[in-house]
């Protein structure tokens, strides 16, 4: 959708302020001003009575700033007096339509919090002047927060466009670049799984010593990977309710046991696990027979995924998180005087460095994590279902490996490594963008404070 034109805008912006009377103008900026706490309390005291929009605005971060952030909103919107001001201001909305779309909240709770200003502003207006005067302001008043939520809006359709774009492009992708081999790597996961859980029960583990499926390298990967990017299939709800029936049903009946018990109510149960693996084998052959092979959206050199999905990822993400009570963590991660090995021993040597540290993160990763590759030296992580300490832990081997990794070059020359990391953990604030911040933030410290290390993103 291509955006409102700049000139366009500022000269219907202008229009309203000549159409207005000057004094009109000055009284309604002086009441917008003095009124700017009184309006922000308003504003937010009735929104979190709202179930949906409570959803937004509950998180603490969000709370505090958000309050001077409307304050600054109201008097910028009323203090326009030239062209300059005027497209400052329309670069703001717009700013504030695409964090909206970002952050996924619905068009209609932006307008219903436009329509509780103008109902507020309307009132101390009518209560502070005389009616003609308060006439001509509330309708000043109004036009300009009309004519603010039409910019928002124009850019959060843009931004939304974008999004459903790349979603889509992801939902396709989301499996893997390689139908087939992801195809055995899983069935493969998964019977690793069953054969874990037969030895275990062999081994007379209790019901809680048993693994469950869901934190299984099979579970991690369906939950946070097969299932997006099989979405709307029959088989993607089938298969995730027979990892229900395992962990949440089956699993648990065998704390059930006691010594003596029928013989044959222990098999029946083992038989009732084999056929809900069975079916789930079944229907993962189905998932994968049904989609074709995308290879856009991946980094030609280290064959991670580049940027193309990374708000679609984070935003799942943050969905999952708010939908489970889990939470997952953003790494930041940067090749330390990267520059050196280029210039030292040249472009195609600082490539296989690069391949072989990303293979290697592949190699140690989780089948439900995500990478990727951002730019040059730089990658990212996504760690699912961690909390701060296994995040912390899995952040150091990294740091680790990477230092103890002999890297092998052109003419049988190696080097060694080093790298930088940054780890913030998602906290609840539903942008991922304050996430990608924090996790930036804590990599340069890590770089700017001796480098070879693991910083952690203060909350």
């Amino acid at each position: 959708m291509p955006r409102l034109s700049l000139d366009e805008l500022t000269a219907e912006w202008q229009h309203q302020l000549d159409n207005c009377p000057d004094h009109i103008r000055q009284l309604t900026a002086q009441l917008a001003v003095q009124h700017k706490t009184e309006l922000a309390a308003h504003f937010y005291a009735v929104m979190l009575q709202h179930p949906e929009a409570a959803l937004f605005l509950s998180h603490e971060e969000v709370k505090s700033r958000l309050s001077s952030s409307m304050e600054n909103w109201v008097c910028n919107l009323y203090s326009t007096r030239d062209t300059t001001d005027i497209q400052s201001v329309i670069a703001h909305q717009n700013k504030i339509g695409e964090v909206h779309a970002r952050v996924s909240i619905p068009v209609h709770l932006v307008l219903r919090g436009a329509r509780l200003l103008k109902r507020r502003l309307i009132e101390i207006l009518r209560t502070a002047l005389p009616p003609q005067q308060a006439a001509m302001a509330s309708s000043f008043a109004m036009t300009l927060i009309d004519l603010a939520m039409e910019i928002m809006s124009h850019a959060y359709s843009a931004s939304h466009d974008r999004h459903s774009r790349a979603e889509e492009s992801y939902r396709l992708f989301a499996v893997t670049q390689n139908i087939a081999s992801e195809k055995e790597k899983q069935r493969a996961a998964l019977l690793d799984w069953e054969n874990q859980l037969m030895f275990d029960h062999a081994m007379s583990l209790t019901a809680d010593q048993l693994p469950r499926l869901r934190a299984s390298e099979f579970g991690l990967w369906f939950r946070h990977k097969g299932a997006h990017g099989f979405e709307g299939a029959l088989e993607t709800g089938l298969i995730l309710d027979a990892m229900a029936q395992i962990d949440d049903v089956l699993l648990p009946l065998f704390a059930l046991r006691e010594p003596g018990a029928d013989p044959q109510k222990n098999l029946q149960l083992l038989r009732d696990l084999r056929e809900q693996t069975k079916s789930i084998a079944y229907h993962l052959d189905l998932l994968f027979e049904q989609n074709n092979e995308l290879e856009s959206g991946r980094d030609v050199l280290t064959r991670l995924l580049n940027r193309k999905f990374l708000s679609v990822v984070l935003n799942k993400q943050i969905n999952y998180a708010r939908d489970t009570n889990n939470s997952f963590a953003v790494l930041s991660i940067d090749l330390d005087h990267f520059k050196q090995i280029n210039d030292t021993h040249g472009h195609e040597a600082g490539d296989l460095v690069l391949q072989q540290f990303a293979s290697m993160l592949l190699n140690k990763s989780r089948a439900g994590d995500y990478l990727f590759r951002m730019g040059g030296e730089e990658f990212l992580m996504i760690m699912v279902d961690v909390n701060a300490n296994s995040a912390r832990r899995a952040a150091e081997k990294i740091r680790a490996l990477t230092a103890a990794e002999v890297f092998r070059l052109p003419q049988e020359t190696t080097i060694h490594v080093t790298a930088s990391l940054g780890l913030a953990l998602f906290t609840g604030h539903p942008d991922y963008q304050q996430l990608l911040r924090r996790a930036d933030s804590a990599l340069y410290e890590a770089k700017h404070s001796g480098r070879d290390q693991v910083v952690v993103a203060r909350d």
